[in-house]
C-alpha cells in the first residue's frame, strides 16, 4: 500500500542558518543507501521535509532496512498520497488506509491534519472533525481519543495530500561526512567496530587500518576484519581499509624489549603508523575501541603512554562503557557474531603473561631506544607495503 516515506530528522533541525547543508548531506546519504535497493526512488526536500518516493515497484522491507542504516534519520514514516481531487476522495482513501493498515480496529485514534497549503478550502480543525466522522462511520468499533490515541493519523495538505500513522525509528545522529574524517584502528574484536559506528553516528567519515601478522594470524583473521569493515560500511558508506603487515615489527619488539612492556610498545607503534596514514589521507583524528580498565593496555597509565606518540586527537567513544554495554551495541548493529569468530588477531598472539599495568613513560621511551637500529626501516617497509581494500 505504501508508496513513499517521510524522513524525519532531529538534531539537524536546530542547525540554524546552516541547516540546509546538513539536509543536503542527508539527502545524498539517502540516495546512496537506496542505490543498493531494488527499484527507483526520488529523494527530495520540500519546505523543511525530506520525502522518498518510489517510482515503481520496490521491496518495502529492504527499503526500510536501508533507511534504518542512514545516520541523521530519526524516524521513517511510510506514507500514501493522493492528488487533491476533492474531499470525498480523501475520505475514501483514509477509510481504505485504516482498513488495510489496522486489521484490528478496536483501537482509539486521532486525526492530526496540517494544512501547509493555505488555499485548501477546509481549515485544519474542520478536516480533523470531518475525517474522524468518516472513520467512525466506516468502523464504529473505533473510538476517538485526542489525548493518548493508539493511532495518530497524520494528514498533510501540500501540493499532494500525504497520509501516515506509523513511525519507524531511525539510527539518529548526523549525516556521515558532515563531521570530517577519522582513522579507525580496526581489529577483529568486539570493541573497535562499535567505536567506528559510534563516531560515524556523529557525522564522521570512517577510514580504517588493520595490523596483520602473518603467519601468526591467518587469512581467515584478515577476512574477518574485512567482514567487520563491511558491516560498519552499511552505516558509513565505503570504508578504505589499510592492511599493514606488522609481523616483523612485532618480532623485533619481542626480541629487543622487556616482555611485560610488549603490548604497550607495540600499541605505540600501531598508533604511530595509523597516524602517519591518517595524516596522508586527510583524517582529523584516530579512533580506538579502548575502555578504561578493560585490559592491561587500557589502564589510564597505558592509555597515556600510547597517546604520547600522537599529535592527532584520539577519540575513544567507549571509554566509559563496560563490556555488556559494548556487546549490546555490537549485537544491535550486527557485528557481534562476526567479532566472536575464533580467529586470532595480532594483539592476542604476542601478549605477555604479566603485562605492566602502570607503565612509566620514561622507562618505555628508554626501552624503545633498543629498537633504534632497525625500527625505522621496518616501519617504512610496513607503510610501503600497505594493502588498500575498498570495502562497501
Amino acid at each position: 500500500m505504501f508508496t513513499a516515506f517521510l524522513i524525519k530528522y532531529a538534531e539537524i533541525g536546530v542547525k540554524g542558518n546552516n541547516r540546509y547543508l546538513f539536509e543536503d548531506a542527508l539527502v545524498r546519504q539517502i540516495r546512496f543507501a537506496l542505490t543498493k535497493c531494488e527499484g527507483e526512488f526520488e529523494v527530495r526536500k520540500n519546505q523543511g521535509r525530506i520525502y522518498v518516493e518510489a517510482l515503481g515497484e520496490f521491496d518495502y522491507d529492504e527499503t526500510v532496512d536501508r533507511l534504518r542504516h542512514v545516520f541523521g534519520i530519526s524516524g521513517i514514516c511510510p506514507m500514501v498520497y493522493v492528488e487533491d481531487e476533492g474531499f470525498e476522495k480523501l475520505c475514501d482513501t483514509i477509510v481504505r488506509y485504516i482498513g488495510e493498515v489496522y486489521p484490528d480496529r478496536s483501537r482509539t485514534f486521532k486525526v492530526n491534519a496540517r494544512r501547509a497549503r493555505k488555499n485548501y478550502p477546509k481549515e485544519s480543525m474542520e478536516i480533523n472533525a470531518d475525517l474522524g466522522e468518516a472513520i467512525l462511520s466506516a468502523y464504529p468499533e473505533m473510538k476517538v481519543d485526542v489525548h493518548r490515541p493508539e493511532i495518530m493519523l497524520n494528514v498533510e495538505i501540500r501540493e499532494k495530500i500525504y497520509i501516515y500513522s506509523i513511525e519507524i525509528p531511525g539510527p539518529g545522529g548526523m549525516p556521515v561526512g558532515t563531521g570530517g574524517k577519522a582513522m579507525l584502528l580496526l581489529s577483529g574484536g568486539i570493541d573497535s567496530p562499535v567505536a567506528g559506528y559510534m563516531i560515524a553516528k556523529r557525522g564522521v567519515k570512517i577510514d580504517a587500518v588493520y595490523f596483520h601478522a602473518p603467519p601468526y594470524t591467518s587469512e581467515r583473521a584478515k577476512q574477518k576484519v574485512v567482514d567487520l569493515a563491511r558491516i560498519v560500511s552499511g552505516y558509513t558508506g565505503p570504508v578504505y581499509l589499510h592492511v599493514i603487515n606488522f609481523t616483523d615489527i612485532q618480532l623485533y619488539i619481542h626480541e629487543k624489549c622487556p616482555h611485560e612492556e610488549l603490548t604497550v610498545i607495540m600499541r605505540r607503534y600501531m598508533m604511530r603508523i595509523a597516524e602517519h596514514i591518517a595524516k596522508e589521507t586527510g583524517c582529523l583524528g584516530l579512533i580506538t575501541g579502548e575502555s578504561i580498565g578493560q585490559v592491561a593496555s587500557q589502564t589510564m597509565h597505558s592509555l597515556a603512554a600510547t597517546n604520547e606518540v600522537c599529535s592527532l586527537p584520539v577519540y575513544r567513544p567507549l571509554i566509559g562503557f563496560d563490556k555488556q554495554e559494548i556487546v549490546a551495541v555490537a549485537d544491535r548493529i550486527g557485528s557481534y557474531e562476526t567479532s566472536i569468530l575464533p580467529y586470532e588477531d595480532c594483539c592476542t598472539i604476542f601478549v605477555a603473561k604479566h603485562p605492566v599495568t602502570k607503565p612509566n613513560l620514561n622507562v618505555i621511551r628508554r626501552h624503545e631506544h633498543h629498537l633504534d637500529e632497525k625500527i625505522g626501516e621496518l616501519v617504512k617497509t610496513a607503510l610501503e607495503t600497505d594493502e588498500l581494500i575498498v570495502v562497501e
